[in-house]
């Protein structure tokens, strides 16, 4: 096993072991508990948001998954600002909220998108790659003004110029990167992009609290705690929790992991409609800052 292999693997190892034994540190007590997110201060933003939301370049497909991501509050509890500098990190084939940070940055801001590294021998990431800009460039009037960078552990791990970013968003990825030893290096590679007092905003499928963390994630579910010990453990500050992607109806028990549920829906007609009727996966949503010293 490569020395950062052990290194990252010790890491996980010793947050897992402190969390059996019902460690509480990881939080802390003046962190702010939100059932949703206050509106946005700046009406600019608030309005290019709604615009965005509601533009013709969203598919049918995309606007269905609008009442289980939240797009706006979400991003509303983040405090993105429409001219911000934001990175969102590996935003996939679909590219869901880059339909809707590129509209909001594209006159005052910046969108850099951290995707794979398109050097890698994958077919996977090949072709991952190939749907997104496809997906950008039928959309210039849209897309035109997003950047396309690379972060992937280990070969690309510094996309932009240190402290550069305002903003970091990662939807739905700590569980890609654990089973690969790559949650503490991509947790790192992200404070350094960011400047002295930037946020990170993290959405995660949420394991059960009462059930041990199963360090390679397999089941697409981490436990909160256990993120935010992670998260924290790289230099970051938690400010603040919200619930508005909680679903109390996900049971977390499927035979294929939080993949069972939409959209993916795994098992495909199996059970499909009672899949459907949960929706997609309980979420975490947390807010964390760069210190500024």
């Amino acid at each position: 096993m490569p020395a950062s292999r052990r290194m990252n693997h010790a890491a996980a190892t010793v947050l897992i072991a402190a969390l059996s034994a019902g460690c509480t540190t990881a939080t802390p007590r003046d962190v702010g508990t939100h059932g949703g997110a206050a509106p946005v201060t700046d009406p600019a933003t608030s309005a290019a948001l709604d615009a965005a939301i509601a533009g013709d370049h969203r598919s049918e497909s995309s606007r269905a998954r609008d009442v289980y991501r939240h797009p706006r509050e979400t991003l509303t509890f983040f405090g993105l600002r429409r001219d911000m500098t934001v990175m969102e990190i590996w935003p996939g084939a679909g590219g869901w909220y880059t339909e809707i940070l590129a509209p909001v940055l594209r006159e005052r801001g910046r969108l850099i998108a951290a995707s794979w590294d398109p050097d890698m021998d994958n077919r996977f990431v090949q072709d991952g790659l190939a749907a997104y800009r496809a997906k950008l460039d039928a959309r210039p009037d849209v897309y035109g003004k997003v950047e396309v960078v690379a972060l992937h552990y280990p070969t690309k791990m510094a996309p932009v110029p240190p402290a550069s970013v305002d903003m970091i968003l990662t939807f739905r990825n700590i569980h890609n990167w654990m089973p690969r030893d790559a949650a503490v290096p991509m947790l790192q590679a992200m404070f350094a992009a960011l400047r002295p007092g930037g946020i990170l905003g993290v959405v995660e499928h949420r394991a059960k609290n009462d059930e041990p963390q199963d360090p390679e994630a397999r089941s697409g579910y981490v436990r909160e705690d256990y993120a935010v010990a992670l998260v924290e453990s790289v230099g970051f500050e938690l400010l603040g929790r919200s619930e508005v992607n909680a679903n109390p109806s996900d049971t977390k028990d499927y035979e294929r992991g939080v993949w069972t549920l939409p959209p993916t829906l795994r098992l495909a007609e199996k059970d499909r409609d009672r899949y459907l009727a949960i929706g997609e996966s309980d979420r975490f949503t947390l807010k964390f800052r760069k210190p500024l010293d």
